[in-house]
């Protein structure tokens, strides 16, 4: 059998069996359950059953925080004052989702709309980040005596030093990598400080905004109107759609949130849901992943992130459908210029080079990063997409484990005006007199750090499962797994020597592939659909490998198993 060849090759990693002596302790447990489980490291009993009933066994208290009394300090302070506070956010989704959360939390203080107000910079006239313009003109124009950063401005030292010359007070609260220094603001909340004493290191920015709106709660009890589990749809939403490990807290706080988020008290997320075609009350992680994350981000990338936020905080629900209801639009019209701009950059990359690398004026600086991510999915190459402006340029990447794209930014800092961002995604500013270098440098280092590699993605199968084997008894068993996500991922099984009962291609140009599988005797025969599989059409033979989720189709009032197809290869020997 020959791999078609607009369709990649994956490298096919199964996971070690567990061993007997746990197979023997946790025997209770389904044993693909159990496999799974133990892949997710979950070894011993106690940790299994916390993770299955949903609990976190380690300390949520916010004050081990870094400079988190401070912060609560100088925020009393201000309140005793009657300062006016900004909260100063990010334009997508978990900078929108904190920013709404942070500004409640604070007028459920007791503060006024005039006391504490959001802002929510311009992506294209102010790009990420603090913005030394926007903090001159929010102490002299907005009258702010405290800016409190959502989800931005750990590597903002030069922002954060203006600040303090034209007195105006700032507390940052990030969830992104350190740079070299420390901004000098009066805190700094950052789980990955190296003298933090919290346990969770991954919370998202709004996990972090929700961990401050708990130590206000707790340190202005008397003033408090606001109860935590109202926040945590906000925490929900933003903790899945800025791809948080779901592990440890961020787990508890999207099990928690998602049953804030299935109640719709909220009117404009109530309207979201419906115009996404969502279903009030079984919405789930994947939901917001694939639903109202990209609708909410929608906005930041092609409009103005403070319609997001707007969405968020509306309490008439007329008015939330027709907020929903532009976001929508405004989605529909991301995927068309996504589709139109990937086709143009690769137009303009070399595919064959460590690092895929393209620029143009006419880039969309809020769709940059949905380019770099295609090309990176498709080619598994490192991708810089830059939108190049008249004197600066911004740019987007998104990379490869074998490759930690804010780490190779750090190396060409020197030519950048400002950056930051995680492993494998990042953005920066750059002055356009400095491109050229940069692309030589930048792919220079990917060029030697990825030298002699054999860059193909590993697809990781969690267990090899007899398609007899799949039945409404393991799909209700890998339930408890959820929610899934971003490192706890559905779990990927594979069924060797499956027979193909049938197939046909589906969807716009016969992008994906149907299929009906099965044993040789007919005993049990499972419908599929491998998305983005359609090129297996004309080359698929009668017996497959299968690599799959377990998934559940519903249509017209029936539930049926369906598996989600990850890859297909040619039968191949055991223990391979």
């Amino acid at each position: 059998m020959i791999r078609p060849e607009n369709l990649r090759n994956n490298h096919w990693k199964i996971e070690p069996v567990i061993p007997h002596k746990i197979k023997q302790t946790l025997g209770h447990l389904h044993p693909v359950l159990l496999q799974v489980l133990y892949n997710r490291g979950l070894q011993e009993r106690n940790h299994i059953q916390a993770f299955i009933e949903g609990q976190y066994l380690e300390s949520t208290d916010p004050f081990l925080l870094p400079d988190m009394e401070k912060a609560v300090a100088r925020i009393g302070q201000a309140i005793e004052r009657d300062e006016i506070i900004i909260v100063y956010g990010d334009f997508d989704a978990d900078g929108v989702t904190s920013t709404v959360l942070l500004t409640e939390a604070l007028r459920g203080l007791g503060l006024s709309r005039q006391q504490a107000q959001p802002y929510i910079p311009d992506r294209i006239d102010e790009g990420y980040g603090l913005n030394e313009e926007a903090l001159t003109f929010l102490k002299e124009e907005r009258n702010a005596g405290l800016v409190i950063s959502v989800d931005c401005g750990i590597r903002s030292v030069r922002e954060v030093e203006h600040a303090n010359q034209i007195g105006l007070d700032m507390i940052i609260t990030d969830h992104h990598s350190l740079g070299s220094r420390i901004p000098p603001a009066l805190a700094v909340i950052n789980p990955k400080r190296a003298d933090s004493a919290y346990p969770e290191v991954m919370l998202a920015g709004v996990g972090i905004a929700y961990k401050l709106a708990q130590a206000l709660r707790l340190a202005f009890p008397n003033r408090a109107e606001f109860e935590e589990a109202d926040l945590l749809d906000l925490v929900a939403l933003g903790t899945v759609a800025d791809l948080a490990p779901l592990q440890g807290e961020n787990r508890k706080l999207v099990m928690d949130g998602l049953k804030v988020l299935n109640t719709c008290r909220r009117p404009g997320l109530d309207a979201l849901a419906r115009v996404s075609g969502l279903k009030p009350g079984s919405m789930s992680a994947e939901s917001i992943a694939f639903a109202l994350g990209p609708r909410i981000n929608a906005a930041g990338r092609l409009s103005h992130a403070y319609d997001a936020a707007k969405l968020l905080a509306l309490n008439n629900f007329l008015m939330a459908h027709e907020q929903a209801r532009q976001l929508n639009k405004l989605n529909q019209e991301r995927q068309r210029i996504t589709a139109q701009l990937t086709k143009e950059a690769e137009d303009k990359i070399d595919p064959d080079a460590p690092l895929l690398f393209a620029a143009d004026p006419g880039f969309l600086p809020g769709v940059v990063g949905l380019v770099a991510s295609r090309l990176t999915e498709k080619y598994y190459r490192p991708s810089i997409i830059i939108e190049q402006g008249e004197a600066e340029s911004r740019g987007s990447c998104r990379s490869i484990p074998e490759f930690h794209i804010t780490d190779a930014l750090d190396q060409v800092q020197d030519l950048l005006v400002r950056h930051g961002g995680h492993a494998q995604a990042a953005g920066f500013t750059i002055n356009n007199e400095n491109l050229p270098e940069f692309r030589q440098r930048i792919t220079e280092i990917a060029a030697t750090q990825l030298a002699g590699q054999d860059l193909y993605p590993t697809l990781v199968i969690d267990a090899e499962v007899d398609l007899m084997d799949v039945d409404w008894a393991l799909q209700n068993v890998l339930e408890d797994l959820e929610p899934t996500g971003e490192a706890n991922d559905k779990p990927v099984f594979m069924s060797r020597n499956v027979r193909v009962y049938n197939h046909r291609t589906v969807g716009q140009d016969g992008a994906h592939l149907q299929l009906e599988v099965g044993d040789d005797e007919g005993r049990i025969k499972l419908r599929c659909i491998a998305f983005r599989q359609g090129a297996w059409a004309k080359s698929l033979p009668e017996k497959i490998d299968l690599a799959y989720m377990v998934g559940v189709n519903e249509w017209n009032g029936r539930r049926s198993l369906q598996l989600m197809v990850q890859d297909i290869r040619q039968p191949q020997p055991e223990n391979t």
